[in-house]
C-alpha cells in the first residue's frame, strides 16, 4: 500500500459529479473509501471505482434512512457477496431518528451477522449517541477475525473508546474532531496504530467548501501535533494502519 493520503470515509456520490469526484481523488493520489447511504446506489459506484487504483466504494445502509429504506436490505444481502467493503451502517440515536432506533438495531444487527457469516468485510460505522448499544451489537454479532470494525466519526466516551479499543476496533478522524478540547482528548488516548483519517465529505468543509479527500492532509498534520509524531511518521503509521486493515480482507 504506497498510497501517502487516506480519506477512510467521504461519500463521493453525494457531490455534484460523482465521476469528476472519483477522478480528482484518484489522480491526489488519496486511498478513498467511498460510502453509500443506500443499496440502491451501490452498483454505479462500483462500476465507477471498478478500474481505479486507490478508491473503493462502500455498500452501505445508513441508520438516518432506516425507517424508509429498511426493505432495501434484502438488496443489500444480495449484493453483500461481491463487496468487500461495508458502510455506512450503524446506529443513531439523535432526536431527529430515535423513533426508529429499534428498527435501525434490528437492521444493524442483520447486517454484522451476515458480514460475520461472509468473513473478511471492513466496516466503517456511525454510532451518534449510540456507541455502546453499536458496541454491544458488535461483541454479540461480529467475532474477532470475522471481519474489520472502523468506527466513523466516533465520539463515545473515553470508556466506550476503551472498549472499542479492546474489541479490535479502528477509528477514523477528521478535522471537526480535532477542533474541540473533547474530541482532542478522546482521541488523544487512542492508540495510533488504531488511527485512520476522513473527512466525511461532503458533509464537513475546508476552507469554506465541501472538504474533498486531499483534505485529509490537515487532519494528518493535526493528529501528528496531538501525539507528538513528526508528519512523516504520521503518515506512516496511518498507511501502516490501512495496509493492516485491507490485507486481512485479502487486498494488496
Amino acid at each position: 500500500m504506497k498510497s501517502r493520503l487516506v480519506d477512510f470515509h467521504c461519500h463521493l456520490d453525494l457531490y455534484p459529479d460523482l465521476v469528476a469526484a472519483i477522478a480528482d481523488a484518484e489522480a491526489a493520489g488519496v486511498y478513498t473509501l467511498t460510502v453509500t447511504t443506500t443499496p440502491k446506489a451501490w452498483p454505479r459506484n462500483l462500476e465507477l471505482t471498478r478500474g481505479t487504483t486507490r478508491v473503493r466504494a462502500a455498500l452501505g445502509l445508513h441508520p438516518q434512512v432506516v425507517s424508509e429504506r429498511s426493505g432495501e436490505i434484502s438488496l443489500w444481502e444480495t449484493y453483500l457477496p461481491e463487496a468487500r467493503y461495508v458502510g455506512e451502517v450503524g446506529l443513531d440515536a439523535a432526536p431527529r431518528y430515535y423513533r426508529s432506533f429499534d428498527l435501525q438495531q434490528q437492521i444493524f444487527e442483520r447486517i454484522l451477522k451476515q458480514c460475520a457469516k461472509a468473513g473478511g468485510k471492513i466496516l466503517t460505522i456511525h454510532s451518534v449517541r449510540a456507541a455502546a448499544v453499536v458496541l454491544d451489537l458488535i461483541e454479540a454479532h461480529l467475532p474477532p477475525g470475522r471481519g474489520q470494525k472502523v468506527l466513523h466519526w466516533f465520539t463515545g466516551t473515553k470508556a466506550d473508546a476503551r472498549r472499542a479499543v479492546d474489541l479490535g476496533c479502528y477509528f477514523s478522524v477528521n478535522a471537526r474532531m480535532l477542533e474541540t478540547d473533547r474530541g482532542r482528548d478522546l482521541i488523544g488516548i487512542l492508540p495510533n496504530e488504531r488511527l485512520l483519517t476522513e473527512t466525511d465529505g461532503p458533509f464537513t468543509k475546508f476552507g469554506g467548501r465541501p472538504a474533498c479527500p486531499a483534505d485529509v492532509a490537515d487532519t494528518v498534520l493535526g493528529l501528528a501535533k496531538l501525539h507528538q509524531l513528526s508528519l512523516d511518521e504520521m503518515t506512516a503509521t496511518i498507511n501502516k494502519n490501512l495496509t493492516t486493515i485491507v490485507s486481512s480482507a485479502g487486498e494488496s
